[in-house]
């Protein structure tokens, strides 16, 4: 059976050593926060995750949701940890004071996110849609819609969802069918149907609230026209209590591969009363709110369920005895050595611990980012970090879902043929993880939108938040014979990097074939970097810590940045390779060669 325990020893080493929490007292409002007040949060989350909502997660994957006449009800025990999830209120976390939140740091959410995707990742998404769609309304709506419906959304009562997608278009949303009729009364009446929607009808909240997209007889073809809407599952009276059905129904709910205990939806809306939400024709642009707080909540959900498939099939590892040492015995008392004295279960093993502890900091560092964007006085701050988190979105959504699965897949391989068995619980990480990689944009978008929109975006003004930093740390440390085994590997991998980015920035405004033939080698090998970097700054942290009580604590840190050097980085030279192979390749290739023959 899997077990999971929350992180936060790894966690307190991300924020409060390697970044350090006085980024957030030095913002508005968070003077007073102080580490014990952190921690205190924290332990009780991670309480919550592990003994509230992990016993859930086997037990939800195999009922799954059931769908009956409209009404879609969720697997047994979800409905009491959602009460209690909103009774101790978890929901209202980062959320803004006006509305009944709590005030606190986006960063504090963003680790919580990570613990409940570890403990129990369908339960995950129904709150990450509904924070996604409170950023929206408080971003772009009116001060009636929020002052009616922003209170209830912050508290839990009501959920919310993102209705995009139709089943004649995905990333294509130009293409979209759902209309909007404007009423006499300045209301609109919606009229479509849309798929894949995530907790678009389920039995957690009294009412939810859909955010969706649809044109306007007026709307012009593609993007342009698309106007954006308030559609509630039930209409709100004055009063703000709950009045008639609207028309916004459930048709179905998906069986899917996995987190399966997440409702996904076609939901119809026949005539359903909507409100516009911000301008008319700006419902893309103003969409983004919640689809890049969505983008950012998917990467997370990856490093938690990196994160659990790693405890297990490192506890496992331990346990399992299953031949010799190459070497010799290393534990002659016993029948066998454990599996983990084995270099093949090493590899797999130091690959997923490095990975997810580097997406943890990458996730970390965009996260304080994100709250010095929101909160910052200085406007030149406040730009540099917009920039910096518009930079690394695409980023953390594609890498954190795609190393996701390859660690589930691992810690699979590292059970051998008992993790193809469902109750030892791995085969249902590997399942769950596959969607990361899909929904809220596919990871190939996500690496078209960082080589075709992110890199020229204010003339290089937005690369260079991570390109200054990092070429300011080598020149820095360079010198330092005690980081030379470190930095060496980061200078070379940057030197690709910054290569790979001329050479695309050279080859792609003739021929955008070249910039969509390197996109997803160009994410990896800048996360990679990312990463390489991010452990230069941790073992500069662990260095200095070595002569502490939790001395093996650092020197594991120092070991596994160590394996990433030598181990894993390389990669970034193969990536660089490919990049510079080009469009030919693939677009040379005729289209009838790929058979049938």
């Amino acid at each position: 059976m899997p077990s999971y325990k929350a992180p936060l020893r790894d966690i307190s080493f991300v924020l409060k050593e390697v970044f350090g929490t006085d980024q957030l007292r030095s913002l508005p409002g968070y003077e007073d926060l102080q580490d014990t007040d952190m921690d205190a949060i924290l332990d009780e989350a991670a309480k919550f995750c592990e003994n509230t909502l992990f016993p859930l997660n086997r037990t939800g994957d195999e009922e799954g949701c059931h769908f009956e006449n409209g009404v879609v009800t969720t697997p047994k025990g979800f409905k009491e940890a959602y009460k209690s999830f909103v009774d101790i209120g978890w929901s209202s976390l980062s959320c803004n004071p006006t509305y009944g939140g709590q005030g606190l740091p986006l960063t504090i959410s963003t680790i919580f996110t990570e613990m409940i995707s570890s403990a129990n990742s369908s339960f995950s998404t129904y709150p990450l849609l509904a924070t996604g769609a409170y950023h929206l309304l408080e971003k772009h709506g009116s001060e009636e819609l929020k002052n009616k419906y922003l209170p209830k959304m912050v508290g839990g009562q009501w959920g919310g969802t993102m209705c995009l997608t139709e089943s004649h278009c995905g990333t294509d949303l130009g293409l979209l069918r759902t209309k909007a009729a404007p009423q006499a009364d300045g209301t609109y009446k919606l009229t479509g149907t849309k798929i894949f929607i995530t907790s678009g009808e389920h039995d957690l909240t009294e009412n939810i609230i859909h955010m969706v997209i649809a044109r306007t007889p007026d709307g012009v073809p593609g993007t342009k026209g698309i106007s954006l809407f308030l559609v509630p599952k039930f209409l709100v009276n004055d009063d703000g209590s709950l009045g008639a059905r609207n028309g916004a129904t459930c048709a179905s709910i998906e069986h899917k591969m996995g987190i399966k205990a997440s409702a996904t939806c076609v939901m119809n809306f026949d005539e359903a009363t909507g409100y516009l939400v911000g301008d008319l024709f700006k419902g893309m642009s103003n969409m983004f709110v919640m689809m890049n707080s969505a983008r950012l909540g998917i990467g997370v959900q990856g490093l938690g369920l990196g994160e659990i498939a790693y405890q297990n099939a490192l506890a496992y590892a331990k346990d399992r005895l299953q031949g010799r040492s190459l070497t010799g015995p290393k534990y002659p008392d016993k029948m066998a050595d454990p599996i983990i004295v084995h270099p093949d279960v090493r590899r797999m093993l130091l690959t997923m611990k490095a990975l997810n502890e580097g997406n943890r900091m990458l996730v970390l560092w965009t996260a304080l980012q994100l709250d010095r964007s929101q909160s910052a006085k200085d406007p030149a701050a406040k730009q540099e970090a917009e920039d910096f988190n518009q930079l690394m979105t695409p980023i953390v959504k594609a890498f954190c879902t795609d190393t996701a699965f390859e660690l589930a897949s691992l810690g699979v391989q590292v059970f051998g043929g008992h993790g193809y068995i469902r109750e030892n619980g791995m085969e249902q990480y590997l399942r769950d993880a596959r969607i990361g990689m899909l929904y809220e944009g596919t990871n190939g978008i996500q690496a078209m939108d960082l080589i075709g929109r992110k890199l020229p975006m204010g003339g290089g003004r937005v690369v260079q938040t991570f390109f200054g930093p990092v070429q300011a740390f080598i020149e820095q440390h360079k010198n330092d014979e005690k980081m030379a085994e470190f930095v060496g590997p980061l200078e070379k991998a940057f030197g690709r990097l910054q290569q790979a980015t001329g050479l695309i920035a050279q080859k792609a405004p003739s021929d955008h074939n070249e910039a969509g033939a390197a996109a997803a080698d160009y994410l990896k090998l800048f996360a990679l970097v990312a990463h390489a970097y991010l452990w230069c700054r941790a073992v500069l942290v662990a260095k200095d810590k070595l002569s502490s009580s939790e001395k093996a604590f650092y020197q594991s840190k120092i070991e596994t940045a160590r394996f990433f050097m030598e181990k894993l980085l390389p990669q970034t030279g193969t990536l660089a390779v490919n990049i510079a192979a080009g469009a030919g390749p693939l677009m040379n290739f005729q289209d009838e060669s790929f058979g049938p023959f």
